[in-house]
């Protein structure tokens, strides 16, 4: 990177490439005084600001120092730019305390793309919108024209829109070969609207802005995997086979194991998220938000454990970090003093639905350990529980809640996914189980790179609607990827039932197949399993799921060298196809397939009632994992029917034989 002086005015450029500019005509700074109304329901959020003051900042006085290139902005801010070599760092002293809104403008061209502000699900390229970042439950339906999603908002304030995420990040990665970290985590909006420049909106003046360059892509995310953190890589234990979601206690839940071992199913591990009891709303089956193995429902689940070690088969629970108020452990968790308060001292109490739970304050250094070692180690760790469900972590209200470090809730809103993050990574740290246990969480944010052992996306519908059904879980991995996430994973067959809408067979199948092509394959009955489509109720479906979960673990030698590659470089297991193939212009707008590493292209049939399906494949030679017919770079319709997602294979690949065993055992 270099800067241009002219006076006071500058240019930071990368190669060619302007990245930023500033000019007594063209202000690269705005600051300003708003205020805002959040009003949040069960996770959703309605955010409104009313910007009394915005006005642009001149440089008026410009000095270099062994520090950087210093400037003040009027009597408003002090910035210091500091370059080395492909990084520049801008850092922000305020002086004046009543700024409370903050825009920085970020120099773009007409062609440029952008990606990343943590997992988006419904745009990968973010040019021609804006994208409010704010963690929050990601909305159902998440499309303001359909039924589902104007029932939800008419009735729970829950529909959603495009960019409603459990996993928001205020970093972006642009075709110029440079990405942007605004270090901040309080609320911001980035806009990518404009052709001429991005605009930035946080509302606080950030500590400092990251930029950091590189040759392609691939170097890119090494660098910012490296700024960030990496993922551990996932235990060998993962790749066995299908990890299976049931509840209904002991009888129910080991019944279907078996039933499901019975089919030739491999099992990796069984998912008990009601290993803690259950609560029936008017949303559906639901937990009993305290922590520990309920005794009725799962009884001696310890010795039950220890069984199925034996058998090679490990078990996973739940846990999230609120506590219910009618549970052992929230009376436990009070008398301790771990929860945020009122600002007059009394219980914050926060509404999931028909159940009240109090606020585990992790800035409390007492309340964190107190949570890590009393629920992590004490009632999961040490009673055999091999993983879980790290789910939540974007409730933290931001009304009359007081935290222990004493910032404000609006602040720390974003922050709370990575302290979540962290006390599950310590627990697993302090333990010695890093590397043998695995958490799946939807919440992220900054930080959550390192302390994140498996992401997984959330609460889809189940359905193949574009933006809150099986396409979007392919845009999230790709987009988290991007933000230095590179493990993901999903529900398979969707999550969220409303309204009518219902799981299909069909629906199963097409996420099942895909899955088979990422790091972990997880099934989940859904929030209403009574009323949708169940695998083990359909002797097809099993038969199918047997042959995908079979490709699955075929896989295994090659989806662990793309996860530990994932560990030791940042490069994600699933990629955009232009991560390989920069000089492919139509590979930049692909959202719905990927790269699993650099050998294999998976085309995902997102949509019901397709058997005949459209891939883009790149430059070079591509054998069909099904057929072993060969296809070059372009577009091409080829056979999709049900239980073959469209996967192809480099002619070439040191892998090869290991594709050409799985086309010879389960190909046609």
């Amino acid at each position: 990177m270099k800067l241009v002086r002219n006076g006071n005015e500058f240019a930071l450029k990368h190669g060619s490439e302007t990245i930023l500019e500033y000019r007594k005509d063209l202000p690269m700074i705005y600051v300003g005084c708003g205020k805002e109304n959040v009003d949040m329901y069960r996770g959703n959020f309605k955010i409104e600001d009313y910007v009394t003051e915005r006005r642009a900042l001149c440089v008026t006085a410009l000095q270099e120092t062994p520090d950087g290139l210093v400037f003040d902005m009027e009597e408003e801010l002090s910035v210091t730019l500091k370059l080395d070599g492909d990084c520049a760092v801008l850092s922000f002293s305020q002086k004046n305390p009543a700024i409370n809104r903050f825009w920085f403008r970020v120099s773009a061209d007409e062609g440029e793309k952008c990606y990343g502000c943590g997992e988006q699900m419904s745009y990968f390229n973010l040019r021609g919108r804006h994208f409010p970042l704010w963690t929050s439950e990601p909305g159902v339906g998440r499309d303001k024209t359909t039924y589902v999603t104007w029932r939800s908002d008419v009735e729970n304030k829950a529909g959603g829109d495009y960019y409603n995420t459990n996993y928001p990040q205020p970093t972006f990665v642009s075709t110029k070969h440079y990405y942007l970290h605004v270090d901040s985590t309080a609320y911001a909006d980035f806009d990518f609207r404009n052709s001429g420049f991005h605009e930035l909106q946080i509302w606080e003046v950030p500590s400092s802005i990251r930029i950091e360059a590189a040759e392609n892509f691939v170097e890119l995310l090494e660098k910012e995997s490296a700024f960030f953190g990496r993922q551990p890589e996932l235990p060998d234990w993962i790749y066995n086979g299908l990890i299976i979601g049931v509840q209904g206690g002991n009888e129910r839940s080991f019944g279907l194991l078996e039933k499901t071992l019975d089919y030739g199913i491999k099992v990796s591990g069984i998912w008990c998220q009601d290993w803690c009891g259950k609560r029936v709303t008017s949303f559906g089956k639901r937990l009993q938000w305290d922590w520990q193995y309920h005794k009725e429902m799962y009884p001696d689940l310890p010795e039950q454990i220890k069984k199925l070690h034996e058998r090679g088969i490990k078990f996973l629970g739940y846990i999230n970090p609120y506590l219910v108020n009618d549970g052992d452990l929230y009376r436990r968790g009070k008398e301790a003093g771990v929860f945020a308060t009122k600002a007059d001292g009394s219980d914050y109490l926060v509404d999931f639905g028909e159940f009240y739970c109090g606020v585990v304050d992790f800035t409390n250094p007492a309340a964190y350990e107190w949570f890590k070692n009393e629920v992590i180690i004490k009632h999961s760790l040490d009673i055999g529980v091999d993983g879980w469900m790290a789910d939540f972590g974007e409730y933290l209200p931001t009304g009359d809640i007081v935290l222990a470090n004493g910032k404000s809730a609006m602040v720390e809103h974003n922050h709370w996914p990575a302290l979540w993050a962290k006390c599950n990574y310590d627990a697993l740290l302090e333990t010695g189980k890093l590397g043998e246990a695995v958490y799946f969480m939807r919440a992220g944010g900054t930080g959550s790179q390192k302390y994140c052992t498996l992401l997984w996306a959330g609460d889809q519908s189940v359905d193949f609607t574009i933006h809150d059904g099986l396409a979007t879980v392919i845009c999230a991995a790709l987009s988290a990827g991007m933000t230095g996430c590179g493990l993901s994973h999903s529900d398979i067959g969707g999550y969220t039932s409303l309204f009518g809408n219902t799981r299909t067979k069909e629906l199963f199948l097409r996420w099942a197949e895909m899955a088979a092509f990422t790091p972990v394959m997880r099934t989940h009955e859904g929030n209403r399993p009574d009323e949708n489509f169940q695998y083990y109720e359909d002797e097809d479906c099993m038969n199918r799921l047997a042959r995908l979960v079979d490709v699955y673990t075929m896989m295994a030698p090659y989806i662990k060298m793309l996860v530990a590659e994932n560990a030791k470089t940042g490069i994600p297991v699933q990629r955009p196809l232009f991560m390989h193939n920069e000089e492919d212009e139509a590979s930049y707008d692909i959202q719905y397939e990927y790269m699993l590493g650099e050998d294999m292209v998976v085309a995902p049939v997102y949509l019901a009632e397709r058997f005949q399906w459209e891939v883009y494949l790149p430059k070079g030679e591509w054998i069909h994992l099904w057929t072993g017919e060969e296809y070059g770079k372009g577009s091409h319709t080829v056979c999709a029917t049900l239980g073959d997602t469209p996967a192809f294979y480099r002619k070439g690949s040191e892998y090869a034989p290991l594709f050409e065993e799985i086309r010879r055992k389960h190909g046609k």
